[in-house]
Formats: structure tokens, sequence, C-alpha cells
């Protein structure tokens, strides 16, 4: 891993499994479901920056093929578009696939940029073990800020942010970040629009991007529902 890349550019995944966190219990909400939805950031990723394309196949089903000549430097991004680039794949093939390497790494890289601290301790006094803490850089209450105003006060978000906020909500953990965010039926039908791709923006090619994002989000939902 290239950390001077990595810590100068955090990934998606990275800021959505930090958003997940829970600072109070040092867990990571939704865990059952975890590979799914960190895996769906990783496509909506590669997505976004266009290094992926995606189409809905007659049975419904999404499937997703590597741009040519895209492929990213960031080696957990690199991974899952390699894992498209010889011919199309499903997106629920592609998730289960990519999805249960990447929790180490990520709570790595955001324990090298500082968000998160690792903390030693021993279980009932005698066995050692590995705690995570909030590493104090603010980050994460600035994410939940941004998605509690799209959630909340219906700020129409950038591309990025809409793909984060989608996910989360698609992960079904959004109930327990009430109060911060309430968890009502204005914030589950803003919620939905998201998953929907429906974003409040007006130029054709955020458009594009979110209906690639609604196929992505939809694809981790449907994977995660016989989880939760």
């Amino acid at each position: 891993m290239n950390t001077t890349d990595t810590l100068a550019s955090p990934t998606l995944a990275e800021d959505l499994l930090l958003v997940l966190f829970q600072p109070d219990s040092g867990t990571i909400a939704g865990e059952n479901t975890l590979f799914y939805v960190l895996g769906g950031a990783v496509l909506a990723q590669l997505g976004l920056e266009k290094r992926v394309t995606t189409e809905k196949t007659w049975t419904g089903t999404v499937d997703m093929s590597a741009v040519a000549d895209q492929a990213p430097s960031d080696e957990i991004l690199r991974a899952a578009w390699t894992s498209v680039q010889d011919k199309p794949r499903g997106v629920q093939t592609v998730l289960p696939a990519i999805g249960p390497t990447l929790r180490q790494p990520l709570i790595d890289r955001l324990v090298a940029r500082g968000d998160l601290r690792e903390e030693k301790t021993k279980t009932l006094g005698l066995f050692p073990t590995t705690v995570l803490k909030d590493g104090g850089t603010g980050r994460r209450d600035r994410l939940l800020s941004d998605i509690r105003g799209v959630l909340v006060d219906g700020v129409s978000p950038a591309p990025r942010l809409a793909a984060l906020t989608g996910l989360l909500s698609a992960s079904g953990t959004l109930p327990q970040f009430d109060p911060l965010i309430p968890w009502n039926s204005a914030v589950y039908t803003r919620a939905e629009e998201l998953e929907r791709g429906d974003w409040g923006a007006a130029g054709a090619g955020e458009a594009v991007e979110g209906v690639m994002m609604a196929m992505i989000v939809n694809s981790v939902m449907i994977a995660t529902i016989a989880l939760r």
C-alpha cells in the first residue's frame, strides 16, 4: 500500500467504515453485513471515478464491467477493478468476492490516518486483546454532520456524499444513529430516495451517476436483507 496516496485521499469505503464505528462501544455497526456494505462502497467509488460501468440485465440483476485502461492506483480499488476486467460480472457476485478481505486493511488505514486508534487491553484481566477507540481527528463527526444535512435538512448532496449516505441506509444501521440522525418517517423517505438515485441534482452527468449508484446500492441492500 502506498501510504502517502492513501492518507492524501480517503476512499469511500474508509469513510463508510469510520461512520459505522461506534465510539461508545468500540464496535462497528452492522458487523454481520459489513463485507457487503464495504464491497459496495468500493464498487461505488469505481463507478464515481468512471472506472467501471453497470448494466441491468433482463433478469433484473446488475452486471459490472471494467473500463479499459482505467485501473486505479489504490490497491484495494484496483483489486475490485481487476475482478471485472476480463468479463462482466454480477454485482451480487462481486460483493462477496471482494468484501470479506476489506475490514482490516481499511481499519489499518484509518489508524494510520489517526481517525481511529488501537488500544491494548486484557479481557477478564487475563487475555490480551485490542480495542478500537476514536482517534480525535473529528472526521467522523464531520461526515455524520454532512449525512445529517442530507437526511434531515434536505441538502442536495454531491455524488460522493450521496453514495455514502445511500450505502449507510442500505446497511440497515440508520436507526442506531438516532438521535443525531432522528429515525423518523421523513428520514426513512429521504433515505429511500437516495437508494433510488434521487439526489436532487440538476446536472445530466450527476443523473447518470445517480442511476449507477442506485444499481449498486440496491444490490448491496438486497444482499444484506437476508443477513439482518
